[in-house]
């Protein structure tokens, strides 16, 4: 993507007017068809996720809470037929977005952009009568703010135990949110830098559980687009918001950056939203490798004595021996953030997927015997795998076998990532599996169809309406 610099009259540090200076810079005529085409997957992707975890119980709790306290409007809450204010719609559509672990990721910055900016985009493009371009244009202004700050606060976010999505998506929402409110660039800067105020969440559900996790996306989405609201009002935000001695970097992480990290919000080049990371498997991200690496183990699980895993610290910390309850889960919170109970799935035939996790919540699977198999995983943390593979989850996978023979496998690009993406066939399949009980058959193809177009004439209302139960 070829990047021109327009001028931006700010009185701020490089870090902050380079911020801005993406979002004002970035307009409908420099998304090429490449990122048109990724933005079109990924919404496939997130929308899909809302729609099938509008159903799930903690997305009825949510979608109660909301109903009980929303503002009149004219956004549209997925998979019903309910109307709010574009502030309520985001926040109710996030929290399903991020619902059950089968959402986007992406993978430098350790984060789940999708379930920010497609639900703050499509809920304010509805409510402002937009159309799919400008919504195309901010919800890509939202990623790329989202996940350059997350960039240069990774890996620390995620290792301090941090929920990096928890802290990324008030910036992300709100800059989608003063893109399409056609903020200056004052009110922008003043935006992103109340957006700051908002930033929080940690990772402790990882450990020992917790539904307000699948919240946080809802609480990122409300929180950025409630910093647009205020600085709309007049309302200022530090200028030094994310380089100043007590900004962003310096308070969350210890971390000093300056003028020397401005040129990574610098247009030029690959833009972040086409790298984005799909999800074939519904728990987190860090586990996935570890699945495709046992996987062709399965067949002979009866001869598995032993399973030895070397796993990195950044990953251990989210799905391994960190977690209290890592070999004995009591939620869906452990189950899908367990790397043995998530191998024990693969090795006994279960899938990794959304059925799966359905049968846990309902109380369909023996989990005795997934126990007893995730019992025969070893995890031994292995920092040389951090320094050796920045930015990645890998699996590092040697089983032994009653006959004593042993094999290794490892994994550096699981399926889904930009490196091995998920066959076009398979992300089909996903689609139709997560959209057709709410949509029925020929509702979900007709959502599949309009987001293959991506007709950037088509109103942001006339594609909600496609998501309506």
């Amino acid at each position: 993507m070829k990047a021109t610099k327009a001028s931006v009259p700010l009185s701020a540090p490089p870090l902050e007017q380079a911020v801005v200076q993406l979002a004002l810079d970035l307009t409908p005529e420099r998304l090429d068809p490449e990122v048109r085409a990724a933005v079109s997957t990924l919404m496939r992707d997130q929308l899909a996720v809302q729609i099938g975890s509008s159903r799930l119980p903690w997305s009825k709790q949510i979608l109660s809470f909301a109903t009980k306290r929303q503002l009149p409007g004219r956004s549209s809450v997925v998979g019903s037929q309910q109307k709010m204010s574009a502030t309520d719609a985001a926040f109710v559509n996030a929290v399903y977005g991020h619902g059950f672990e089968y959402d986007d990721a992406h993978r430098v910055s350790a984060s789940h952009p999708g379930c920010c900016v497609v639900p703050t985009a499509l809920a304010l493009g509805e409510e402002l009568d937009a159309s799919l371009d400008d919504v195309i244009t901010a919800l890509v202004v939202g990623y790329e703010v989202y996940t350059r700050i997350g960039n240069l606060a990774a890996p620390d976010l995620l290792q301090r135990g941090f929920h990096p999505h928890a802290v990324l998506s008030a910036f992300g929402a709100a800059a989608i949110a003063a893109k399409l409110r056609k903020f200056d660039a004052e009110t922008t800067l003043n935006t992103l830098a109340i957006a700051l105020s908002h930033a929080s969440g940690t990772g402790e559900f990882t450990s020992t559980g917790g539904s307000v996790k699948r919240v946080h996306s809802g609480i990122g989405v409300r929180s950025g687009m409630a910093a647009a609201d205020m600085a709309e009002a007049g309302i200022t935000g530090p200028r030094a918001f994310l380089s100043g001695t007590k900004g962003f970097y310096r308070t969350f992480l210890q971390k000093t950056v300056g003028e020397q990290d401005a040129q990574r919000f610098d247009l030029a080049g690959t833009l972040e939203v086409e790298k984005f990371w799909l999800k074939p498997y519904c728990c987190c991200g860090c586990i996935h490798a570890y699945i495709d690496a046992i996987r062709p183990f399965a067949p002979r699980v009866d001869q598995i004595e032993n399973v030895t895993v070397r796993i990195q610290h950044s990953a251990n910390v989210v799905v391994g021996t960190v977690n209290a309850n890592a070999y004995a889960p009591k939620n869906i919170e452990h189950v899908q953030f367990s790397l043995p109970i998530q191998m024990a799935f693969t090795m006994l035939g279960l899938g990794n997927g959304y059925q799966v996790h359905l049968d846990y919540l309902e109380g369909r699977l023996d989990m005795e015997a997934v126990v007893a198999a995730a019992g025969r995983i070893r995890i031994i943390e292995d920092q040389e795998l951090d320094r050796k593979y920045p930015g990645k989850f890998v699996a590092d996978v040697t089983v032994q076998f009653g006959d004593g023979s042993s094999e290794h496998s490892f994994v550096e690009e699981s399926i889904g990532t930009p490196e091995n993406p998920i066959p076009a066939a398979q992300h089909d399949a996903k689609f139709l599996e997560l959209t057709s009980g709410v949509l029925g058959t020929n509702g979900a193809a007709r959502l599949r169809e309009a987001l293959l177009a991506l007709d950037p004439r088509m109103r942001a209302a006339e594609l909600a309406a496609l998501c309506a139960a």
